[in-house]
């Protein structure tokens, strides 16, 4: 249960997101006491206070990174860019001999470079605070002490507080990154687009780095999204209140529970394994995880109801000899092993999907990092559906 905890002023703010998890950030947010919610593109904006702000980077496990807008504006040319972004009181929020680092989403026929519309920006902000204290901050990626969001539309201009500063995908509970493991954020959304309810099993059997099975047990066990994360860039703000940081996370924290079911997951290479083996161990769920070294079509799964979620290899970023043989070797197991069950696959191949030889209830387009993929869910009949 949210308490009421006070955060004073209520502003406008945007929580960033992956295609396709809109929906799911918002439900998110709203459960978090967000208001005004919109669903935008990859995003989602929405209206609240310091408290809000908190639990959004704490607990959103949808969420890639939280804004607070300060500044928009119409830029027809880079000199009104530059102009309008010297008009804003840069001293209210870093220190002249500071650091500061400017993301960029730049879409428009007049800023068609990126980088250069980021540059003009940071002159801006360096030649009002040199001019005012003969000192400028300077650029730093890495913990800078401000971090800011540039967003261009054809002439719309927005500029943003970052709250989060490293993606929110970055957990911090990997000791292993494996080969191209699938982003924590799309992990998450697809767990919740599964619609599981945390009220049977869950399986992965093909878990590769394990990140399915780890976001599967953190909302399971329901563990706030930034449970092993210490750092965030609201915490260099003028604003940032330590003591109602503590209480927004002795909330959340205080919120985890028990879990009744088994999570399990599998995959023919001993690597990957090993690799499930050390990110589960690093994240302390090892006594939550059971981890089984087989293929697809060996591997029992766990007695009882089971949710299945996977992602096997597409033939993208990790090779496979056979992917139209792999993808028929998932179809027999599914209709052999998981009879009664439910299972999802994400896959960016098409025509491996139809390899499966079931057809698909539910697809759902979304993308893993810059791969279009679909989301298909399978209803596992005994015998024939009718």
């Amino acid at each position: 249960m949210i308490s009421n905890l006070s955060g004073g002023k209520e502003f406008r703010m945007i929580a960033k997101t992956m295609y396709g998890l809109e929906d799911v950030l918002a439900g998110e947010l709203e459960k978090l006491g967000a208001k005004n919610i919109e669903k935008l593109c990859r995003a989602v904006g929405f209206d609240g206070d310091m408290v809000t702000l908190y639990r959004a980077n704490y607990c959103c496990r949808t969420a890639l990174s939280i804004l607070k807008p300060i500044a928009s504006f119409t830029a027809n040319n880079e000199h009104e860019l530059y102009d309008n972004v010297y008009k804003i009181k840069w001293e209210k929020y870093i220190n002249p001999d500071g650091t500061l680092f400017i993301d960029n989403s730049v879409n428009s026929r007049i800023f068609n470079h990126s980088l250069y519309a980021s540059q003009k920006t940071k002159d801006a902000i360096c030649d009002r605070l040199r001019k005012m204290f003969n000192k400028r901050p300077s650029v730093r990626r890495e913990d800078a002490d401000l971090r800011l969001n540039l967003h261009i539309h054809d002439n719309q201009v927005t500029i943003s507080l970052d709250s989060s500063g490293d993606s929110l995908h970055k957990r911090n509970y990997r000791a292993n990154n494996g080969q191209a493991p699938l982003n924590e954020v799309t992990a998450a959304g697809l767990i919740q687009l599964s619609g599981w309810q945390r009220d049977c099993n869950f399986f992965d059997p093909m878990c590769g780095s394990g990140t399915l099975l780890i976001e599967a047990a953190m909302f399971a066990y329901n563990i706030p999204a930034q449970y092993y994360r210490k750092k965030f860039a609201f915490k260099k703000w003028g604003d940032y209140s330590a003591p109602l940081w503590k209480k927004v996370k002795a909330e959340a924290d205080g919120m985890i529970c028990d879990f009744d079911y088994k999570i399990w997951g599998s995959d023919i290479s001993g690597n990957a394994i090993s690799e499930a083996r050390e990110n589960i161990e690093y994240a302390k769920l090892h006594k939550d995880i059971e981890l089984f070294r087989n293929a697809i079509e060996e591997q029992e799964p766990p007695e009882g109801k089971t949710l299945v979620i996977t992602n096997p290899p597409y033939g993208e970023r990790i090779e496979v000899d056979d992917i139209f043989a792999l993808y028929e070797r998932i179809g027999t197991a599914f209709k052999t092993k998981y009879e009664g069950n439910v299972a999802w696959v994400i896959s960016s191949d098409l025509s491996a999907l139809k390899k499966i030889g079931l057809k698909p209830d539910k697809r759902i387009t979304i993308y893993n990092s810059n791969l279009e993929c679909r989301f298909c869910r399978y209803e596992l009949y005994k015998g024939s559906r009718r």
